[in-house]
Parts: structure tokens; C-alpha cells; sequence
């Protein structure tokens, strides 16, 4: 499990039916409330998933890997590093270690056999899913990753030995081939469509106990947790050993993969994440066809739009994505996309959260043209962008420019900001490649709280840009200090926005 890091009797069914009969406030002699009325839809019982596990249990499965350890060809202070490993693999899947050496110790335990070099240990177990009766199987793509070999057990104990045919890091989604026919498979749901409230239950492997059913209901949907996708909520109970398991409805549908857990101490704290099954269809197709995932870039690093930053920019809600780096002759530099831009739609999608942006181009076809909607200076501008391909862990990049301060002029007086500034030189403009902008020489009061430091570059404040140190003290003086103000920050590399109120005057 990648950390963040029953059934009611007829009995209690019986009690609940009874308890929800309504007597009306005539028969008690008392006048009815006038904005009140009997709740309808009152619950009759609770649910009983025994047939639903009995049809759909036979399609999960146990997923075990191996990996050769090579344990002699690391000498000298590295000898220890095998079981180090393992003591990882124990420590991530099993929640244990490998016992320590005894009160003489050092080296091996006394009783305790030497792997031989290239032994294969096991690795971890985890849980997937049949998706088709030809053997296609869906796990997690951290459940397979680093593995050697890899196992795949039904419940009626048939061992199948699996390929893997292509893994996903950023949706945590790999497929497997078994070869086998006639095999029982499960049918995909439409995780679009799911409700918070309803019931849903997992079935996995946790702790390497096979064929565990826990229940629960979803809790969320589109849950950000800093990953690549929005995950599903819910709070059915998954440990160590469910990753890769199906979270299913009523139905008998998989709506999602379970992913992750939010844990301090490694196991279930009440919450857990499932992969949305749309998305990990649409990565499996690609996996099936060419063992790989491409996706879309346009070369920019962003953030999220704070209220204050909103506000101060004359948006009317917190919303889109903040610009704080553009990559240097990257598809978005060609557009004219500028850091401190605030991106509002993609293609004409809107994008809310500043995590919506990367699903939107990931998912838009390579080399196809896009029109970028951003805000800048108060104006909405549409640009068009040509989508490139997304390499694996490849990041925006900038140039080196650093933002070192010009020779100070005559020492100033910090305006009302706390801000003493000064002029960027000619080379200092064509290395940061800006037009204008004044650095900082010093920070105290309200900048100096806000985070701002010597050598820091600002470009805007809120939708006026900076031209040079005499206009941006005159446009500081005209600030309303009953109102937040925005200054576009670059510092090294990154730029963004910082939200800072004038000091009164």
C-alpha cells in the first residue's frame, strides 16, 4: 500500500424497521411545527453484500513478486545493503522487519542462512483484477514496480506466472498478461457517475490475507492528493496488500483501483484512495497497445490562485492555475505565456483547481493545436499553443537568471510595503528575460512577514507592471492599506505570486 504519507442480522434489520415508524403529533395531543414534515426514504436495513461477493470474489486476485537479490557483488560497508531491502519490503507491505542481531551481534545472527547470491526473495503481495476472460489483469503500478518475476493466484488456488506489459507511475496503474481463457473477469463501472454516500466494498489481499471483503461508502469524490489524478474517497477499510484491488458498487461494477492510504502508522486510519476506473481504462488501453503512456505537455510549472491573489487581480473567484515558471522554448513560451499569467480554461475547459490543467493537456492529442485562455493585467487573452509530448519526469525548466540586485543607488526609505528597491541592469534584464522590473535590496515590516528577501525580482503589483524603481514606490504610495495587494515575485527560477497589505499611513 502506497502511503502520503458486516453485515447486519435479521435481528438489527428488524429493530430498524420498527424504529422508523412515524407517529404523527395529533396522536400525542401536540400541534404540528409548520415547516415540518415526515422524512421520507426512512432506512429499512442495512446492506447484505454476500451475493454480490459470491459473483464478483472469483475475478480478484493475489499478486506476489519476486526479486533477485545480488547480495555478493556489494562488498566492504555495503554487505549490510540486502537486508536493508528486504527490511524495506517487510516494512512497506507487512508493517514488520527482519529479526536483528542477537546481544553479541555483529553480522549475521548466529542460525541464520546467508542468501546466495541472485536468490530470489519474495518481494511483497498486493491485489488485482481479471478484466478480461484472455487474461488481462489490472493491479497498481507500485505493487509490480522493481519486481523480477511476478505471481498472480486465483481463489481456487491456480498460480499463473505473469508478463507485465507496461506500467504508469503518475496513475499508479499496471496491466499483466496471464495466459489462460474462460477466466472470470469483472465488469468496469463509470466512476463519473458515483455518489458520496453510497456503498462500495474492496476486496484484496491485506497483510497477505487473500480474499478479504471490507465495506464502507465513498466519502469524496475528485479528491486531490498531490498526485497526477484526482483519486476516490471513501472509507472502507485497506492495508498494506489491498493496493491494486477493486473498489466496487452495488453493482458489481469496479468504479476504482485502490491506490492509497492516509496513515501515520502505516496502517488503516479510516480513510483510503482508489484510481478512478475511466482513467485507468484509458491508461491500460495504452499500456495493452504500446506498454507506455504518452501524454501532452506545454512546458509550465503552476500553483494554485489564493483568494487573496484573486482578488487583488480583479478575478472573481479563486480559480485556475498560477504561472510561476515557463520552460525556455517549451510550447507555452512559443504562445506567449508569461509567468504571473493565471490560466483560466484549456480548449475551452475550465479549469478550477490549478491540478485540473495537467489532466486536461495529458490527455490532449500530440502536436494538436490548443487555445490557452489566461488572465493577465485585468484582459482576458486566448493563445494558441501546440501540445508536446510529455517526457518521463521531465520538468519545466528556466534559464539561470538569479535576480542578483544592481548596484544600489543612494540609500532609500522603505516604502509602505517595507520594500527598499532598485533598478535592474541592462544585462540583468536580458539574462532574466524581462523587460522591466526592479530588485530588492531589502525587506522589513509587511514584506519582510510575507516571505520577500534581498535579491528577489518584482515584476507586477497586482495588474500594473513594474518598470522601475521610481514607479513602483509611486504605485506602492497609491495603495489602499483597508485592501490585500499582489506582487509578482521571481526568485531564482520560480516566480509567484505574494499577498501582502500596505502598512497605514
Amino acid at each position: 500500500m502506497k502511503n502520503n504519507f458486516s453485515v447486519g442480522s435479521k435481528t438489527l434489520s428488524a429493530l430498524l424497521v420498527s424504529a422508523s415508524v412515524w407517529i404523527s403529533p395529533a396522536a400525542l395531543g401536540l400541534a404540528p411545527a409548520t415547516a415540518a414534515a415526515p422524512v421520507t426514504g426512512a432506512v429499512i436495513g442495512l446492506p447484505d453484500f454476500a451475493d454480490l461477493v459470491d459473483r464478483v470474489g472469483p475475478a480478484v486476485v493475489n499478486i506476489r513478486t519476486t526479486e533477485r537479490l545480488k547480495l555478493g557483488g556489494r562488498g566492504g560497508a555495503d554487505g549490510q545493503s540486502g537486508e536493508e531491502e528486504m527490511q524495506e519490503f517487510l516494512r512497506r507491505f507487512f508493517g514488520g522487519a527482519l529479526p536483528q542481531p542477537g546481544p553479541g551481534g555483529k553480522g549475521t545472527p548466529r542460525g541464520r542462512r546467508q542468501a546466495p547470491s541472485d536468490e530470489p526473495v519474495q518481494r511483497g503481495v498486493g491485489s488485482g483484477f481479471i478484466l478480461s476472460a484472455d487474461g488481462y489483469v489490472m493491479t497498481n503500478a507500485h505493487v509490480v514496480d522493481g519486481a523480477d518475476e511476478v505471481f498472480v493466484t486465483l481463489t481456487d488456488k491456480r498460480e499463473f506466472k505473469a508478463k507485465v506489459l507496461g506500467a504508469d507511475a503518475r496513475t499508479d496503474v499496471a496491466v499483466l498478461k496471464i495466459e489462460g481463457d474462460k477466466l472470470p473477469f469483472l465488469v468496469m463501472g463509470d466512476s463519473d457517475k458515483i455518489r458520496v454516500g453510497e456503498w462500495v466494498i474492496a476486496i484484496g489481499s491485506p497483510f497477505n490475507l487473500e480474499n478479504t471483503v471490507t465495506a464502507g461508502i465513498i466519502s469524496a469524490k475528485q479528491r486531490d492528493t498531490g498526485d497526477y489524478l484526482a483519486l476516490i474517497q471513501s472509507d472502507v477499510a485497506v492495508n498494506p496488500g489491498n493496493s491494486g484491488g477493486p473498489l466496487i458498487n452495488m453493482r458489481g461494477e469496479v468504479i476504482g483501483i485502490n491506490s492509497q492510504i492516509a496513515t501515520l502508522s502505516g496502517g488503516y486510519n479510516g480513510i483510503s484512495f482508489a484510481v478512478p476506473i475511466d482513467e485507468a481504462i484509458r491508461v491500460s488501453e495504452q499500456l495493452k497497445k504500446n506498454g507506455k503512456v504518452t501524454r501532452g505537455r506545454i512546458g509550465v510549472q503552476i500553483g494554485e490562485v489564493s483568494k487573496e491573489v484573486a482578488e487583488s487581480l480583479g478575478l472573481k473567484s479563486a480559480q485556475g492555475a498560477e504561472v510561476s515558471l515557463v520552460e525556455p522554448g517549451g510550447p507555452a513560451d512559443k504562445a506567449g505565456i508569461k509567468a504571473g499569467d493565471i490560466i483560466l480554461k484549456f480548449n475551452g475547459v475550465q479549469v478550477n483547481r490549478s491540478s485540473d490543467l495537467p489532466r486536461l493537456v495529458g490527455g490532449t492529442a500530440l502536436a494538436s493545436k490548443a487555445v490557452v485562455t489566461v488572465w493577465r493585467k485585468g484582459q482576458q487573452l486566448d493563445l494558441p499553443v501546440t501540445v508536446a509530448e510529455l517526457e518521463a519526469d521531465k520538468g519545466a525548466k528556466a534559464g539561470k537568471g538569479k535576480g542578483n540586485k544592481a548596484e544600489p543607488e543612494a540609500a532609500v526609505k522603505a516604502n509602505a510595503l517595507g520594500l527598499k528597491v532598485s533598478d535592474l541592469t541592462a544585462e540583468q534584464k536580458k539574462e532574466l528575460g524581462v523587460d522591466g522590473g526592479v530588485v530588492v535590496d531589502a525587506a522589513e515590516g509587511v514584506a519582510g512577514r510575507a516571505g520577500l528577501q534581498e535579491g528577489d525580482v518584482l515584476l507586477q503589483l497586482n495588474n500594473i507592471e513594474v518598470k522601475d524603481a521610481k514607479q513602483f514606490n509611486a504605485a506602492v504610495a497609491k495603495l489602499d492599506a483597508k485592501k490585500a495587494s499582489v506582487l509578482l515575485v521571481r526568485r531564482g527560477d520560480v516566480t509567484q505570486y505574494i499577498s501582502l497589505r500596505p502598512s497605514a499611513k
